[in-house]
């Protein structure tokens, strides 16, 4: 009889079970000194489970090398049936040859549609992770891919090839990709660039890089893959802290100009090298996106100023259909004329119901807080705001009187304000 519920089993309590009957499985060995030995037996028993059609394994916090990986994966070889796989092995010892042993084993899984694999912080490197996905070609029916290989020593070489297999996955429309925390300069970000723009279909992108050093180089490539990108409706750019100047970043909204049919768009561009002409290109390709609805834009620990914050505002005055706003503009050089500006351009944003901004800390004053609060009082269909400042020499007087002028938003129902010292 087929086990139909999907119940989180431990070792003992999996090899002891009728391995023919699980249908829907979950393992979870987590912290529990696993070994090469104990993968083998468990990849062994796997092999059993050939009724499998969903199974997720926590493997993290152990000390599983190459040996264990690939035993691992010759069990999984034999869930022909296996549409669901949730693997989770980061934080072991995997390196050399076990994470290619592992793909091309699961490569045999023809009928996966959802597979999330995730290999954070194991021992990679440059030269293993550009194989990594040469056997994605036999994974047709694969819809949904979830990628994780943070913090693994991977370098241009790596990113380059690492995804060379995926233009083969045709019915592949989500895809989640974080190697963030790796050593990946320019040309590894616009390979994956490149790469990526043959994947046609995507309509769901998530992309980590964060703590690389991709520089304007590796976003100007980024972005030129994302200009082949017609059909996407969701995308995630982590790109902090990662040397980008103006350059890079005007590069990047170039790319976004083609992206017509983007719905939802979050971008972490922190810690970098963004000034004010880097801030007004990357406006430049937002205000194309028309039909964008929801925008989280992080460009804290920037150098913008006044110019370009007002100018990036101006641009996202003519996302007509934006109703869900997170800005976040935190240690910049921004002032009171940025403040009025960005105020300005925001009471014209017809549809925004939901808004976060947070500027602090930058140098806006009474005059600068004074305006913003007066403008965002005259958004027409704004309903929720948190708004972040810094005091400034902004007494409580003066606080409650810009609390006041946000106040007199017509449909606004929850608002928080704060001012830090």
């Amino acid at each position: 009889m087929i086990q139909e519920n999907k119940n989180t089993l431990n070792l003992k309590e999996f090899l002891n079970s009728p391995l023919q009957s699980h249908q829907n499985l979950s393992i979870d060995l987590s912290d529990n000194i696993i070994d090469d030995d104990c993968a083998s037996e468990l990849g062994t028993a796997i092999s059993n489970c050939t009724n499998l059609s969903n199974l997720t394994l926590f493997i993290v916090y152990n000390q599983i090398g190459n040996q264990g990986t690939s035993s691992l994966g010759s069990g999984l070889r034999m869930c022909t049936n296996l549409i669901k796989l949730k693997l989770y092995l980061f934080n072991n010892q995997i390196g050399d040859d076990g994470a290619q042993g592992l793909v091309s084993a699961l490569a045999k899984c023809t009928n996966l549609q959802n597979l999330t694999l995730d290999l954070t912080n194991n021992q990679i490197g440059d030269v293993n992770a550009s194989g990594l996905i040469f056997g994605l070609g036999g994974w047709a029916n694969l819809e949904t891919l979830t990628l994780n290989l943070d913090c693994n020593k991977i370098a241009d070489y790596g990113a380059s090839c690492l995804i060379s297999g995926l233009p083969n996955c045709i019915n592949l429309s989500n895809l989640t990709l974080n190697i963030g925390s790796n050593q990946i300069g320019g040309e590894g970000a616009s390979s994956l660039g490149s790469a990526f723009g043959k994947c046609t279909n995507l309509t769901n992108l998530a992309l980590g890089l964060c703590g690389n050093q991709i520089a304007d180089y590796g976003a100007s490539g980024l972005g030129s893959g994302l200009s082949n990108y017609t059909n996407l409706s969701n995308l995630t750019l982590d790109l902090g802290s990662n040397q980008i100047g103006d350059e890079g970043i005007s590069g990047l909204g170039s790319g976004l100009v083609k992206c017509t049919n983007l719905l939802n768009l979050t971008l972490n561009l922190s810690d970098n090298q963004i000034a004010d002409n880097g801030a007004s290109g990357l406006g430049s390709g937002l205000e194309i996106c028309t039909n964008l609805q929801y925008l989280r834009l992080d460009l804290g620990s920037n150098q913008i100023s006044d110019a370009g914050i007002s100018g990036l505002g101006y641009a996202l005055a003519t996302c007509t259909n934006l109703s869900n706003l997170f800005l976040g503009l935190c240690y910049n050089i921004i002032g009171d004329e940025g403040a009025s500006g960005l105020g300005f351009a925001l009471a014209m944003c017809a549809n925004l119901s939901n808004l976060t901004l947070d500027l602090r800390p930058n140098q806006i004053g009474v005059i600068g807080a004074s305006s913003l609060g007066f403008y965002l009082g005259k958004c027409p269909k704004l309903s929720n705001l948190k708004l972040y400042l810094d005091d400034q020499g902004i007494n409580k007087s003066q606080q409650l009187k810009v609390k006041n002028q946000c106040l007199k938003s017509k449909r606004l129902v929850a608002f928080k304000m704060c001012f830090y010292q």
